[in-house]
């Protein structure tokens, strides 16, 4: 257990198979019930062969989970695939227990960055990933898993932004009024938006894809997320 964490929470590796099947199932639930995006045996299968899969339990309940594993050996680098909360955890801070003993688990072993993606409409995991991690956008990424068929992405198209997380280094901070140049706003709760307006938010994601598109293909990026205005386009 790490020194930050809570007393009555433990963060773990998933060394068994009971551990593996649990942190599955959290996995499912958190996707709307999908049981394909991270299936039990290759679970087992990434755990074992020494790659990050680890469980939060609170109280010997396990209530989270995350896996990531190895990149290239020369880019010193894990990418991050999949972190969840059930929702009955949430908005307890849990996820960011996860992101930082992901990083101490890194730097153990010598990994310099941890990269991953996530859907750029999300507000929360925009202002999490950019602004409370200090992570870097690297890429803008167009429909990059294709259809998805879980509760949380089906009928949308699955953009995501990649975004690479320096272990040894300060967060990147947000950027200062005098360096945005430009700001791409997002819906407040695109989840809800998709099931209530599906088609309000396919044009919503249409129109945040060419927004940001068009900036990068001028030699922008983007520098940071503010919850009012939306993503804070710099200069490279």
């Amino acid at each position: 257990m790490s020194e930050t964490e809570p007393v009555g929470l433990s963060i773990r590796e998933l060394d068994t198979v009971a551990d593996v099947f649990a942190a599955s199932a959290v996995l499912s639930e958190v996707w709307g019930g999908d049981r394909t995006g991270m299936p039990p045996n290759l679970l087992r299968a990434l755990a074992h062969s020494g790659n990050y899969a680890v469980g939060l339990f609170e109280d010997d309940r396990l209530v989270g989970a995350s896996v990531a594993f190895f990149a290239e050996p020369a880019a010193r680098s894990m990418h991050s695939h999949i972190t969840g909360v059930l929702p009955s955890a949430q908005g307890r801070g849990f996820g960011r227990l996860l992101k930082q003993h992901q990083r101490e688990w890194g730097l153990r072993r010598g990994i310099g960055h941890v990269t991953w993606t996530f859907d750029p409409l999300v507000a929360r995991n925009a202002h999490f990933n950019l602004a409370v991690l200090g992570a870097r956008v690297t890429e803008y990424l167009v429909d990059h898993y294709g259809a998805m068929d879980d509760g949380v992405n089906r009928g949308d198209e699955s953009d995501r932004l990649m975004v690479s997380w320096a272990l040894a280094a300060p967060p990147v901070p947000t950027p200062t009024d005098d360096e945005v140049r430009a700001s791409v706003s997002i819906p407040r709760d695109i989840e809800s938006l998709r099931r209530r307006e599906p088609e309000a938010a396919a044009v919503e994601r249409r129109r945040v894809r060419d927004a940001l598109l068009t900036h990068l293909s001028a030699g922008r990026r983007i520098g940071g997320f503010d919850q009012r205005r939306g993503y804070l386009i710099v200069d490279a």
